[in-house]
């Protein structure tokens, strides 16, 4: 193999005046002969409580009716509506448009399969707060995941803003 040498001079100031420092520095100019690393070549394993990235994840049933149980943590305040409402507004917009009424009113909608209308007061009523907060963390079958983009605190202040839609 062959090495490249490569002197690099420093000037540095000090309380004594001004040294030069000569660093070597030594590197492998051919790049064919380096180490090799491969994408997913090491595989870690994930830390708890994150969700995996790659698209089309969907939580198994079992995981799914889980989640479904789960109540929600987060009062619906003043503070957790904004909060919600700004949320929505940034990552749910696009697809279920300003009114969360789904089908193609979303500039990103028109593109894919239509989403529900959000603001449905049966369909609100057939799914509980931890159903709608597991959708918005892990995902669905066309909806992608935003568990790494919000907080789970976050997801259960859009799930409290969603509740305000059913009752307009």
């Amino acid at each position: 193999m062959k090495y490249v040498f490569m002197a690099v001079l420093l000037v540095v100031a000090g309380s004594a005046g001004l040294f030069a420092l000569v660093v070597g520095l030594r590197f492998m100019d051919n790049m064919t002969e380096t180490v090799k690393i491969m994408p997913g070549e090491r595989v870690f394993a994930m830390p708890a409580g994150v969700v995996p990235r790659g698209g089309g994840l969907s939580l198994p049933k079992e995981q799914r009716e889980l989640a479904a149980k789960q109540p929600n943590p987060v009062k619906a305040s003043p503070e957790s509506l904004a909060i919600g409402k700004e949320r929505f507004e940034t990552f749910c917009v696009p697809c279920h448009g300003p009114e969360a009424k789904g089908g193609v009113t979303g500039p990103v909608a028109v593109k894919f399969v239509p989403p529900p209308d959000l603001s449905n007061a049966a369909l609100q009523g057939a799914r509980t707060d931890g159903y709608w907060h597991s959708y918005i963390v892990a995902g669905g079958a066309v909806m992608p995941a935003y568990g790494e983009a919000l907080s789970s605190q976050e997801a259960w202040s859009i799930v409290n803003y969603l509740r305000t839609l059913a009752a307009r």
